[in-house]
């Protein structure tokens, strides 16, 4: 029994990898350039309390953990074009560049967040 727990825990563990190697990353320094040059999607996923500590000026904003998470995000969003997502630290942008992209959307996961954002 628990060589089959562990063999379930292994394969679930290689899925999850793979399904986050999916997802494109780009570094912060990356979306200042991208950002200095050309208007596009960006999707700050963090609570309301946490963004009124700051975020980054263009973003449009759903926070990850409201219940229509994937609905606010899809009517403010162009399937049409790349999507930039940040958090905090990069945990729920990950988590919520797996749900765009099973709704068709080119996602892009910006590594460290606004945590690293603001560092910079």
């Amino acid at each position: 029994m628990k060589k089959l727990i562990g063999i379930l825990f292994v394969s679930f563990l290689f899925i999850n990898c793979n399904q986050m190697q999916e997802i494109k990353t780009i570094t912060t320094l990356e979306l200042k350039a991208l950002l200095a040059k050309e208007k596009i999607q960006l999707l700050d996923v963090r609570s309301p309390k946490e963004v009124s500590d700051g975020f980054i000026e263009t973003a449009l904003f759903a926070n990850y953990f409201d219940a229509d998470f994937a609905e606010q995000a899809v009517q403010q969003l162009d399937s049409s074009k790349p999507v930039y997502l940040y958090c905090r630290s990069g945990n729920r942008s990950g988590k919520s560049a797996m749900i765009l992209k099973e709704k068709g959307f080119e996602v892009y996961n910006v590594l460290g967040g606004y945590k690293m954002w603001s560092k910079q």
